[in-house]
């Protein structure tokens, strides 16, 4: 008999959870680490025209209402990329853009939640849940700036009868901006003690208690399990978990490498300087023919090329070159 387990949140983000039926387990996340409760309206389909294979495969945009029809963004990212930050950037501009149409009003547009959900390690820092948000503050006063009542006025007029009644919604710039929010998985700890520690735990581990009451792991610890899942799926996400435990080996080696031969041109040197330097090119070097290793590997093994792309961070021009 095939032994069950629960698939991982990062394969099913993107394949099984665009199903209706499984928008509970996506509304109860939200929920958890944002503190809001919302209705998934729809899984937006906006990457399929996206110009880079990379959005295509690592940007999930979720329609979700909540008392003011807010949009989230769920970026799932288990491979190490260069400039992140900037690219977490790019996601939430462009999901801004797309939401005012032609001849729209800057009124019209709702506020953005941008969460990124990172399997190695990135920056430097105790915690494993992260919150970037904009605010206005005095350089002298260090007051935070806020709106009038003009300004907090939504442009969305709620008719009633002969009069019209506005609603005033925000009082804050952080309450128009984007809101950021990183979740470092590499960072927990495995101490559960509260709902969003449940949340990583599955999130780390695939593990959900028996008897968790928390929204979202109740319905994953059904719907997620890997005996549901068709033929062609199973195959799919095989091939997932192949990708990931390759780039997780390769890289870990490729660190050894680099820290390696970093202190063998530091000590041939003997300078402080020169160990550093040597440590950081080698590193450099043993990552980058890392990544190459990966590609070949996986061109032997016959994966499409924007799958390679996607694992790599190469172009389809350099994989072709391999």
């Amino acid at each position: 008999m095939e032994k069950d387990y629960l698939v991982r949140f990062d394969y099913a983000i993107k394949t099984l959870l665009r199903n209706k039926s499984n928008f509970a387990i996506l509304e109860g996340f939200i929920e958890v680490f944002l503190g809001r409760k919302c209705t998934i309206e729809e899984i937006l389909e906006s990457e399929s025209n996206q110009e880079d294979a990379d959005d295509k495969f690592n940007r999930v945009d979720i329609k979700a209402k909540d008392m003011n029809g807010e949009l989230f963004i769920v970026e799932v990212q288990t491979t190490r990329y260069t400039y992140f930050l900037e690219r977490i950037l790019y996601g939430v501009s462009k999901a801004i853009t797309e939401q005012l149409k032609i001849g729209g009003k800057y009124g019209d547009i709702k506020q953005v939640y941008s969460i990124s959900i990172v399997y190695y390690d990135l920056g430097e820092g105790k915690d494993y849940f992260y919150e970037c948000k904009s605010d206005f503050v005095g350089v002298h006063t260090h007051d935070v700036l806020k709106l009038n009542r003009r300004e907090q006025l939504s442009l969305e007029e709620i008719s009633s009868g002969d009069t019209r009644q506005y609603k005033y919604e925000k009082k804050l710039a952080s309450d128009i901006f984007p809101k950021y929010y990183l979740i470092r998985i590499n960072a927990f700890r495995k101490v559960v003690a509260d709902a969003m520690d449940e949340w990583m735990a599955f999130l780390k581990d695939n593990s959900i208690k028996e008897t968790t009451t928390v929204p979202g792991l109740i319905q994953a610890k059904e719907q997620l399990k890997y005996s549901k899942m068709s033929p062609q799926e199973k195959q799919s996400y095989r091939r997932h978990l192949d990708a990931v435990d390759m780039e997780i080996d390769v890289v870990k080696n490729s660190k050894a490498d680099g820290f390696a031969e970093g202190k063998a041109v530091g000590r041939v040197e003997g300078r402080e300087e020169g160990r550093v330097e040597g440590r950081e090119e080698g590193r450099a070097e043993g990552e980058k023919q890392a990544i190459y290793d990966i590609a070949r590997k996986m061109k032997t093994e016959n994966y499409p090329i924007d799958i390679i792309s996607k694992i790599t961070n190469l172009s389809a021009e350099e994989i072709d070159k391999l």
